[in-house]
């Protein structure tokens, strides 16, 4: 598995993605992304050439050419976010987003910080509580922050307004929350609205591949243990599910969740046990 045979902080985000969803599904035409990448970069580079003074190497010049790559990157190519169908499973995957041009935060956030760290832009990913953000680092300047949902820059009061409805009316927002993120974690985020987004689809063996590559980053993990329960019972694995819960129940036994899942427990264990 390329995945794990390399530092994901050594690989750019998308790259990682890329080899995530190959993972998760193996008929992803990856060479295809590759190639495809190429061409839109070399694109943009040519698109730029011209932006503003060659001879000025100043912050200024760096600015007007960011701007113009984020004028491209929605308006000439069109990358939106997907309103309409938020939590469908192609949203997740680079190939179906480059093919659509609709996204969510995650996986556009990728490409803008793909083609951006190309072209030597200072910008960042950043998981806020609510969504992924990209920070703009201009030296010796306030951080900006850009929602990639659709390439507009966020202010202060936007961040806490979507802090306080992801939070509660008390949030206030922490230097943690606006922290550059690692690729692993943000890797983590996007594997779990990948699964969501397959459960929601009721395509259970794919959310059950996702929930494996999950394990096998954190194999004890009691509440990815109990997500897997789900989807296997889903699949009428029953006894495979019982197994789950009743891991979950041991190693969470004050977790809400707990006393229903031993309703399920002793229900499962009473039915006809299916194994796929």
């Amino acid at each position: 598995m390329p995945l794990f045979e390399q530092d994901l902080d050594e690989v750019s985000l998308l790259e990682g993605a890329i080899e995530l969803n190959s993972l998760i599904k193996p008929t992803s035409d990856i060479q295809w992304v590759k190639s495809h990448l190429d061409e839109m970069l070399a694109e943009l580079e040519l698109a730029l050439i011209n932006v503003g003074d060659s001879s000025d190497t100043s912050i200024q010049q760096q600015k007007q050419q960011f701007a113009a790559f984020i004028e491209y990157f929605y308006h000439q190519w069109q990358f939106k976010g997907d309103h309409e169908t938020f939590f469908d499973s192609q949203n997740t995957f680079i190939e179906s987003v480059l093919k659509r041009r609709k996204g969510i935060p995650v996986s556009l956030g990728a490409l803008l910080l793909y083609f951006g760290e190309k072209l030597g832009f200072p910008i960042e990913g950043v998981m806020f509580p609510s969504q992924f953000i990209v920070k703009v680092n201009w030296n010796g300047e306030t951080s900006l922050y850009i929602n990639p949902f659709n390439g507009e820059y966020l202010t202060k009061q936007v961040l806490r307004a979507w802090l306080i409805g992801y939070d509660g009316p008390l949030a206030r927002i922490k230097p943690q929350d606006l922290a550059t993120t690692d690729n692993p974690a943000v890797l983590g985020r996007w594997l779990a609205v990948t699964k969501g987004s397959l459960m929601h689809e009721n395509d259970f063996a794919t959310a059950l591949e996702c929930s494996n590559i999950a394990l096998s980053f954190s194999p004890d993990d009691p509440f990815e243990i109990r997500d897997r329960g789900f989807i296997y019972q889903q699949l009428d694995c029953l006894h495979m599910a019982a197994e789950d819960f009743q891991y979950f129940i041991d190693n969470c036994p004050e977790d809400p969740s707990a006393e229903v899942l031993k309703v399920q427990v002793s229900l499962l264990n009473r039915g006809q046990i299916t194994l796929h």
